[in-house]
């Protein structure tokens, strides 16, 4: 069994001295994490994971997490503590996600296994606890996943929370309370809370419809009816569309070839729409039918819906198209104010600076692409510039060979003639 290391810091001590920390992972010993966090050999060619900070980041050594390496792969891996059940206390499960690639398609959410996983098979279909965090794919799919297992089942929540669908780093926490409440908060402020017998199907409803109650024949839930007093204006019928007056039969039609001529049909200005007569209120409404509830014989409250009782795993089991997504700060714990704290202590500090160095590095690119684009158009406006004086030179060259005989030319033409004898021209 390999048990991650849990390092108590400082702050925590100061915030509340009674938190558990049940893991807590920032990759601050290098490759050291390897020892601690164990790759699924189910399949062959699971993706590969490296540690970096990326290609922008607050700290380049705080800022150092897990990122996935090669497109379109499936990734399992896992990271094992001492099993614990959150009975009677708050169960926290916080980190952070950079999709730094913009990813178009993929996963960025953590898994939650009971002790029994066996985290060198670990795959698709591993029972697992919870799983939570952002799932993006396309314009569609951009949201938060809360799925809950109860009884051996995974329940969805029915509530559409929405993920960060940027570059930078954010911080997301589940917070599942011991009265069955729970919170989700992302970037240390919520998003969404409730009860997680009202948010999910975990339970079957408390109350269903009475399934020998009928709603009675002679119920009119009309509102309204057709007043039988109105009725549709003589002049009312007026076709939607008329013969445009002013097309004219083409000079060339055919009848033979082409058939009859019709004019096209344009809209007509006095159309004046389907004729409906008018309502009146219906004397004889009772108003909408409630069907009656009876409670519901298969519901069997659970006050420990939350309650797992031996949590001991936290994996990473997901699908990308587009590698590059890096997480980091995973912490587990039983306390709030102390995931907050920590939150504070880690994504608070070096989400600024992340900001600042990547709106650096897209200015830089910016001003590179504007520089290259000034050189090729450039570059364009001298190659249009020597093309333009080559056609000048061609054209002069033309000029000079097509201009016709100066008169100096001419007679010495004919001083040349002069000069043949008379009996030489005859023979010419």
């Amino acid at each position: 069994m390999k048990v991650a290391v849990v390092v108590f810091s400082v702050f925590f001590a100061a915030v509340a001295v009674d938190a558990a920390v049940y893991f807590k992972e920032q990759f601050l010993d290098g490759d050291a994490w390897r020892s601690r966090w164990q790759e699924s050999q189910h399949k062959s060619d699971y993706g590969q994971w490296k540690l970096t900070a990326g290609n922008f980041y607050g700290d380049a050594e705080l800022d150092k997490g897990l990122q996935t390496s090669q497109d379109a792969r499936f990734y399992a891996l896992s990271a094992r503590f001492e099993p614990f059940s959150n009975e009677g206390k708050s169960l926290v499960v916080q980190f952070t996600v950079k999709h730094e690639q913009k990813i178009d398609c993929g996963g960025g959410y953590v898994k939650v296994f009971p002790a029994a996983l066996d985290q060198a098979h670990m795959h698709g279909d591993s029972q697992y606890y919870i799983m939570f965090g952002p799932d993006i794919c396309g314009y569609s799919t951009k949201k938060v996943h809360v799925i809950i297992n109860y009884k051996g089942k995974n329940h969805l929540i029915k509530k559409d929370i929405k993920c960060k669908d940027d570059e930078l780093t954010h911080l997301y926490t589940l917070i599942l309370r011991p009265d069955n409440s729970y919170e989700v908060k992302i970037d240390n402020e919520k998003v969404e809370s409730g009860t997680l017998e009202e948010d999910w199907d975990i339970l079957p409803p408390k109350k269903i419809k009475d399934p020998e109650a009928k709603k009675p024949e002679d119920w009119d839930d009309r509102a309204k009816l057709d007043d039988p007093e109105d009725t549709k204006p003589e002049d009312w019928e007026k076709p939607e569309n008329v013969p445009d007056p002013d097309a004219k039969k083409p000079d060339d039609w055919d009848e033979d070839m082409d058939g009859e001529w019709e004019p096209p049909m344009i809209p007509n200005l006095e159309y004046q729409g389907e004729w409906k007569p008018k309502q009146m209120d219906n004397p004889d409404y009772k108003g909408v039918w409630v069907h009656p509830e009876i409670d519901n014989p298969e519901y069997d409250a659970d006050a420990e819906v939350y309650k797992f009782d031996s949590i001991s795993v936290l994996g990473l089991d997901l699908w990308q198209v587009k590698s590059g997504t890096i997480f980091d700060n995973f912490l587990i714990t039983d306390d709030e104010k102390a995931a907050e704290e920590f939150g504070k202590e880690t994504w608070g500090v070096t989400k600024e600076p992340e900001k600042s160095m990547k709106e650096a590095e897209e200015e830089n690119k910016r001003k590179e692409e504007e520089e290259k684009n000034k050189e090729q158009g450039t570059e364009a406006e001298e190659e249009e510039e020597e093309e333009k004086e080559e056609e000048e030179e061609e054209e002069e060259e033309e000029d000079a060979a097509e201009e016709p005989t100066t008169g100096e030319e001419a007679d010495e033409e004919d001083d040349r003639g002069e000069d043949i004898p008379k009996q030489d021209k005859d023979e010419l």
